[in-house]
Order: structure tokens, then C-alpha cells, then sequence
């Protein structure tokens, strides 16, 4: 393409910003949208058994509570790209940040059932937009020297998040005396647990009027003078500012629009390509990974753990989640991303087999005998150590490099929109699921860890060290 014969000239491709520091900064404030991603994900696990209790609900009843905020999030994602191009990224997080507090002050003071499952949608409306709008961002306005660490900002955002509000609830519950129904603070533990992501919502807006707008953006709307004093901001003053704004809007000019009619093709419907995609994402949720995260104290509280202690043992697996995703973040370009997946693969069957085999297990006075017990918990930490050292990245990786650039933004999307739709189906059925039998749920998630193997050996490409031209 003629934007890439231009890049050269612009010097833009080995520019290093004077202020290294304050780019970063503008990566990490963009990426708190990330972190309100983990943090609303994971904070309901503190609240799951106190929602039961509050509202005498049966199993199906809470996990449509606890699921619908996905619904939100599935309708926020494929809207935010058509609003960003309109307002603004800028705009467009703080609208993210306004809601996201909205819905923490309601979630924490629900008058019923049905507001609490109207706030969590409004929430989820937010994550969908932040999901989106942080990664497009942080790619428009990351120097391409440094974007791959930069654009990693927001994964890492998500697994801290999450990490942030097991150890939070914990703390929590502490305070209220082990009880997810104690009183603190005038409420109960489990509405101040929901209600404590105001502070990050609000540091999420804060911080957006801290941050410049994407260039794209403002030369998509004719704000060329901005965009020059905002590229040499992050990109460096050694630059060809006038031959960069040009290069960007060549490259807008000559971008393919793709439309969900170009994914039709082949014998079912998509073309092979967009089923691989839609593939990886099913198989990255159907393995459970989100029960250890929106169901993890619950889990360890039916098998006879402590409560406080069942917090605990859920921030430690986010820790290790942490982890797995700085492992992850180190070798998806030395290794690959096909290897890893597979090695992740075949660690998830191991963990989720061991978790299955202690669940099998009946319980001793109300808990697992003790060497399930252990084996129980250790496989947890594994399993989850594996999908977030494999899976947990490299599938955002594959699904952003595997499509030809006449397709991608519309696979990426279809694919986004499968996860989203795989991830409700898991949340939404554990609880059911669990009932009839846990061991049982547990072999079904090691079943699909098993058969992610045959379907990356035989279906998916390597995609490491090629250009997104040669991709198709």
C-alpha cells in the first residue's frame, strides 16, 4: 500500500518520544478502563451468596443476575467503535466512567432484584465500550516502536483489576465479621463491595481529561494543527509532522470499511477463516475460566472452605493469574502463539481433570476429605496458571493478526461478540450445573480443554513474525 511506502519518510516508524514517561502515562490512564473491565468482573464473586440470601433466589434466578451484566457489555462493545468515531475516544471514555459509577452507586443501593439486574447491564454497557475504545486508543497513539508493550497495557489492566477486587472484597469481609451479610458502613458488606468502584470510575474519568485526543480522530475531523502538536507530543519533534498527518490520512482514505457481507463466503455461511475465529473465542470461554472469577468463593464455600478463607483463595488465584499473563506477555513472540496455546491446552485438561476427580469426591461434615481438598485448590491455581500464561492472551492476539485486512475489523468483531455470547452461556449455566453435579460440570470444561488441542493442531496458522498483509 502507498501509506506504508510513505511511512519512511515521516520517520515515524523508528521515533522515540523526548518523554518516554509521559506516553506511558497516557497508555496506563486509557488502560483504566481495562482495570474497571477486571475490577466489575470479578467483584460479584463477593456478592453471589449474599444476593441469594437478600432475595431468596434459586440457582437460575442468580446466575441471570449475575450474567446479564455480559448482555450489557456485548451491546456496549459493538456499539463504542461507531460512537468513538463520532464524539471522540476521549468522550467516549468519560461517557464509559460516567456510567460505570452510575451503575456502582445503584448495584450497591438496589431497592429490588430487577434494579440490581438493571444497574449490572448499565455496568456491562461500560466494560463493552472500555473493552473497545482502551486498545484502539493506545494503538492511535502509541510510537510504532512501542506499541505491542504499550497496546499489553490493557490485559494487564484486566488481570490487576481483577486481582484488586478479590483482595478488596476480602478486606471487606473481613471488616464485616466474615459475614457477606454484616453490616458496614450502614449496609450490608456485599452492597459496599459493589459499591467501593466508584473510586476507580471516577479515577477512570479523572484521568481521561488528563490525556490528549487520538490524532486519527481529530484528522478524521479536520483538527489537523491539534493532531501535529499531539503526534510530536508522543511520537517526538524529529518527525515530519506535516508528512505523518498526510501518511494517517492516506491510510484512512485507503482503509476497506469492512461490512458483516464480506464474512459470508464458503459452505456454512462465513468463510473458514471467521469460524476459526469465532472457534478460538468459544473454546477460550467454554474451558470456565470466568467461573473462577465470578464464582470462585462460592465454589470453595459449597465444598466446606471458610468464607473469608474462600476470599483469600480467590485472590491468590488472581495473583497467579497475573502471573500466567506476564508469562504469557514474555513468550507470545519468542515462542509463538500456536505452541503456547497447546502447551496452555494440555495444562487446563491436567488441572481440570484433577478439579473434577476431588469434586467427585462426597463431602465429611459439610467439606472435602483432605487430600481432595488440596488437590481441589492446587488444580485450581493450575488451571488457572495455564489458560492465563496461553489462552487468556493469545487469543486476543490471533483474533487482532489471523484476518485478512479486507475482513478484519468485522471478523474481529463477529469473533468478539461470539466470546461475549460463549462467556454468558458459562456464567449464566454454572450455578444450574453445579446443582446437578460438579464434578460432572468439571469434566464438561475438560472436555473442551481437550478438544482445543485437535482444533489448533489442525485448523489454526501461526501467526508470529508475519506481516498483516500476508494474512488470508
Amino acid at each position: 500500500m502507498t501509506s506504508t511506502a510513505q511511512a519512511p519518510q515521516s520517520g515515524a516508524r523508528t521515533a522515540h518520544p523526548e518523554h518516554l514517561g509521559h506516553v506511558i502515562f497516557i497508555a496506563a490512564a486509557a488502560a483504566m478502563g481495562g482495570f474497571l473491565f477486571g475490577y466489575d468482573s470479578s467483584v460479584i464473586n463477593g456478592a453471589v451468596e449474599a444476593i441469594r440470601g437478600r432475595y431468596d433466589i434459586g440457582s437460575a434466578a442468580l446466575a441471570q443476575v449475575i450474567a446479564i451484566a455480559l448482555i450489557g457489555c456485548a451491546i456496549g462493545a459493538a456499539t463504542a467503535g461507531r460512537i468513538a468515531d463520532r464524539i471522540g475516544r476521549i468522550r467516549c471514555m468519560q461517557i464509559a466512567a460516567v456510567l460505570f459509577t452510575i451503575s456502582a452507586v445503584g448495584s450497591a443501593l438496589p431497592f429490588a432484584l430487577w434494579d440490581l439486574a438493571f444497574w449490572r447491564i448499565v455496568g456491562g454497557f461500560a466494560i463493552g465500550m472500555a473493552s473497545v475504545i482502551g486498545p484502539a486508543y493506545i494503538a492511535e497513539v502509541a510510537p510504532p516502536a512501542y506499541r505491542g508493550r504499550l497496546g499489553s497495557f490493557q490485559q494487564a489492566a484486566i488481570v490487576v483489576g481483577i486481582a484488586v477486587s478479590q483482595l478488596v472484597n476480602w478486606g471487606l469481609l473481613n471488616a464485616a465479621g466474615g459475614d457477606q451479610r454484616g453490616k458496614l458502613m450502614g449496609l450490608e458488606a456485599w452492597q459496599v463491595m459493589l459499591g467501593v468502584m466508584v473510586v476507580p470510575a471516577v479515577l477512570y474519568g479523572l484521568l481521561s481529561f488528563a490525556i490528549p485526543e487520538s490524532p486519527r480522530f481529530l484528522i478524521s475531523v479536520g483538527r489537523h494543527e491539534r493532531a501535529r502538536e499531539i503526534l510530536a507530543e508522543v511520537e517526538g519533534k524529529d518527525v515530519d509532522l506535516n508528512a505523518r498527518v498526510a501518511e494517517i490520512e492516506h491510510a484512512m482514505k485507503s482503509e476497506h470499511k469492512s461490512t458483516f457481507k464480506d464474512l459470508l463466503g464458503g459452505g456454512f455461511f462465513f468463510k473458514p477463516i471467521v469460524w476459526i475465529g469465532i472457534g478460538l473465542s468459544v473454546f477460550q470461554q467454554f474451558v470456565g475460566i470466568n467461573v473462577a472469577f465470578y464464582y470462585s468463593s462460592t465454589l470453595w464455600q459449597s465444598v466446606g472452605v471458610d468464607p473469608a478463607d474462600s476470599f483469600f483463595y480467590s485472590f491468590t488465584t488472581s495473583i497467579i493469574n497475573i502471573l500466567g499473563t506476564v508469562i504469557a506477555m514474555i513468550f507470545v513472540d519468542r515462542v509463538g502463539r500456536k505452541p503456547l496455546a497447546l502447551i496452555g491446552s494440555v495444562g487446563m485438561v491436567v488441572g481440570l481433570a484433577l478439579e473434577a476427580w476431588a469434586f467427585s469426591y462426597h463431602l465429611v461434615d459439610g467439606k472435602l476429605p483432605s487430600t481432595q481438598g488440596w488437590v481441589a485448590l492446587i488444580a485450581a491455581h493450575l488451571f488457572v496458571l495455564f489458560f492465563a500464561l496461553s489462552w487468556g492472551v493469545v487469543v486476543w492476539v490471533f483474533l487482532g493478526e489471523m484476518f485478512p485486512n479486507k475482513i478484519r475489523a468485522a471478523a474481529l468483531g463477529v469473533a468478539a461478540s461470539a466470546q461475549w455470547i460463549a462467556n454468558w452461556a458459562i456464567t449464566a449455566s454454572f450455578p444450574s450445573l453445579a446443582d446437578w453435579n460438579l464434578s460432572g460440570t468439571y469434566v464438561i470444561y475438560t472436555v473442551f480443554a481437550a478438544l482445543s488441542v485437535p482444533f489448533v493442531l489442525k485448523f489454526v496458522k501461526e501467526t508470529k513474525g508475519k506481516a498483516l498483509e500476508e494474512m488470508g
